[in-house]
């Protein structure tokens, strides 16, 4: 039997990470709270920054290298850009000039690529969901692997772990302390908030706190309006999750027309196309609290709704376009639906995997995202057609002028932070984006996102000095930017070898050197699985 301790931490997880309700915690730091009062211990900070970083400097010289400057436009070629603190003051000729003398410090780019930094649109520094393992997430760990993988911005969408906790951790990054990219932090609003009169007083709650915008996963559509109205006279940012439990009485279409400003993954936008119905298909089993039962149904949605093409389809995206709302599909936290065994044997699991996180994926009725009970191959089946009509979704939005971004929601479901976004990535690119096309909504598009596109998002001088440098051409193949490098044939070697990967992430002038980063978390995960090795004896 149980412990009431497990029993308490499995209720208040439940609630807390699927389905925050309000109560009396303090605005924004809901879930932890709930959390915090099972007796775990609080979480940590990420720890002060380390020889893998350094700068910014006064003048920063990079030569000999081929610009993807993220607006699109083809690879131009070769420059050379100088930065000044923590800006691109000029992009020149190859040797760099002059500046190759006056320069605090000269990056040879020995004819590789540069690019603008990515910016992750849907993640989560750390999530409670990981207690199950064992711990709560190390920040630092997940930092060091999202710039080892080219981010220097995250939108925090939900701010779990505390919402002050996230805000300390944005300002740390401002200040150059820690070793992290830029956090831009959301928080998570309580899904049965009763009255408006409470949803403003929330809002304007955390907005003083700091906080950068609100993330839904569901609300009374009457406390949603006053809300979303709100939050939009602040100045704030929103993103909208429509859980299952709520897309009944407001799907995507109805947020977008209140002004939400992006819609995550892709619940919502089905709803809005039903043609034949009213209510999706389920099971007279079907209980969502079973997580099989929500993500086994989840997969088998997009056959429901209006047809590619039709009048139907076509309007609801031009609508959508109309009104400025940006998909964040996610497509990536998903795909372990579609091809189980790949995502349970991907290759930087050993290496890159803290064991209390591979631990939380395991089959287990109480965490979150943790749903393959009995996961069956008619399952995998549907979840391949139901990402062929999302993705055409997707696809045709763009192709209509809207705005898609980049968010991998890593940390749960065998996906690991940075690994997850070079696979986002590359299933946009299966969603037929050209590769130019992905770079810009994992760069500009975000920072439109963010209405910070006049500050970063692409290789421009007087933008900030975010930048990923890379040795091989990323468009010809996006696997070359994992930590892990590309394995290949060299003919001319006559061996099997394995590309280099990102050599540098800057961020505002610091330069992370990213072989260094991915030795300390392989030192770290290393650390871990010993220390818990040494528990099990």
């Amino acid at each position: 039997m149980k412990s009431l301790k497990t029993l308490l931490l499995s209720a208040a997880l439940a609630v807390a990470v699927i389905a925050p309700f309000a109560n009396a915690a303090e605005p924004g730091e809901e879930v932890i709270a709930r959390v915090l009062a099972t007796g775990a211990k609080p979480p940590v900070m990420a720890p002060a920054r380390g020889a893998e970083a350094q700068g910014p400097y006064q003048q920063l010289l990079i030569t000999n290298v081929n610009i993807i400057d993220g607006t699109g436009a083809p690879t131009q070629g070769p420059y050379s850009i100088l930065i000044e603190g923590n800006r691109i003051v000029s992009i020149g000729e190859a040797s760099g000039g002059a500046a190759a003398k006056s320069a605090a410090r000269v990056i040879d780019g020995e004819g590789g690529y540069i690019l603008p930094g990515f910016i992750d649109t849907h993640d989560h520094i750390g999530t409670p969901n990981h207690i199950y393992g064992g711990e709560l997430t190390d920040p630092g760990y997940v930092f060091k692997l999202m710039l080892a993988h080219g981010i220097t911005t995250i939108r925090d969408v939900g701010s779990m772990m505390g919402l002050k906790w996230t805000l300390e951790h944005k300002k740390l990054s401002e200040e150059g302390k820690i070793t992290a990219p830029r956090v831009v932090s959301y928080a998570v609003f309580p899904a049965k908030t009763a009255t408006a009169e409470e949803a403003v007083k929330w809002v304007k709650a955390v907005h003083k706190t700091g906080a950068d915008g609100v993330k839904f996963l569901g609300a009374d559509p009457k406390v949603f309006a006053a809300a979303i109205k709100e939050i939009n006279a602040l100045g704030m940012g929103s993103a909208y999750h429509h859980s299952q439990t709520s897309v009944t009485r407001h799907n995507a279409l109805d947020s977008a027309r209140l002004g939400v400003q992006s819609i995550e993954h892709w619940y919502g936008l089905p709803e809005a196309m039903f043609e034949d119905r009213t209510v999706q298909h389920y099971p007279n089993d079907y209980n969502y609290n079973n997580e099989q039962d929500r993500f086994g149904q989840a997969g088998r949605l997009w056959q429901q709704t209006a047809k590619p093409g039709s009048e139907r389809w076509n309007s609801t995206i031009r609508e959508l376009v109309d009104l400025d709302v940006t998909l964040d599909p996610t497509f990536s936290i998903y795909e372990a639906s579609r091809d189980l065994m790949r995502a349970r044997t991907q290759e930087w699991l050993p290496d890159y995997g803290m064991p209390y996180i591979l631990k939380a994926f395991e089959a287990n009725p109480e965490a979150h995202g943790s749903f393959f009970f009995n996961w069956t191959t008619a399952d995998e089946i549907a979840w391949r057609k139901n990402y062929e009509l999302w993705m055409q979704f997707v696809r045709d939005f763009k192709n209509a002028g809207g705005r898609v971004t980049v968010g991998p929601d890593t940390g749960f479901i065998y996906s690991i932070y940075g690994f997850g976004y070079v696979r986002e990535l590359e299933m946009l690119q299966e969603a037929g984006f050209h590769p130019l096309e992905v770079i810009r909504a994992a760069t500009l598009s975000g920072a439109e996102l963010l209405r910070k596109e006049d500050d970063y998002g692409t290789v421009a001088v007087g933008k900030r000095a975010d930048l990923v440098l890379v040795k091989e051409n990323p468009l010809a193949n996006f696997k070359q930017l994992y930590g892990t490098g590309f394995p290949h044939y060299d003919f001319e070697t006559k061996q099997n070898v394995r590309t280099n990967g990102i050599r540098y992430t800057i961020r505002d002038g610091i330069v992370f050197d990213v072989p260094k980063l991915l030795e300390q978390v392989r030192a770290a995960v290393k650390a871990k699985n010993a220390e818990y090795a040494a528990k099990a004896e």
